[in-house]
């Protein structure tokens, strides 16, 4: 079986000093391996198919029959990493918190290790009585967060 730890590896030492970045990986016990990543100007295919290439590259079909998939997290993909909130920051976004909540932001900034700060967005912001509707500034710490998305306003 291919071990997750020399791909996270491998794929971070070619991505050093890049823009890009690994958000996720997984490995299935029939080395089924989804590779995700993003950059910090979003990622195109081409660049992806390249690191596809480079991981292969490093392991011998004749040995280890594996199914490899990269690719970008995309923007509606739930965030894994702080560089994703960071480069969010002046985009909206969509959060799950921990006690049930929903709340909908623009990321104003982001603190590693801390939280983000978001100007919210109202539930109704397509309604006519924009003038009525309240945004504030809160600050959410990381360890209230379930899920963390980006989000598209129509």
């Amino acid at each position: 079986m291919i071990n997750k730890k020399d791909i996270e590896n491998l794929i971070n030492t070619r991505l050093e000093g890049t823009e890009y970045f690994l958000v996720s990986i997984t490995v299935s016990s029939s080395n089924v391996i989804n590779v995700f990543l993003d950059g910090d100007n979003g990622i195109d295919i081409s660049y992806c198919m390249e690191i596809s290439r480079f991981i292969e590259s490093h392991y011998d079909r004749e040995i280890e029959d594996f199914e490899l998939t990269v690719s970008s997290a995309g923007i509606t993909s739930p965030f894994k990493v702080f560089r994703q909130y960071k480069n969010c920051i002046g985009k909206p976004v969509e959060l799950f918190l921990k006690n049930n909540s929903r709340k909908i932001g623009v990321i104003l900034s982001a603190e590693e290790n801390k939280g983000i700060e978001i100007e919210t967005i109202p539930a109704d912001s397509n309604k006519k009585n924009k003038k009525t509707q309240k945004t504030e500034h809160i600050f959410i710490p990381f360890t209230d967060i379930n899920i963390a998305k980006g989000w598209i306003i129509f």
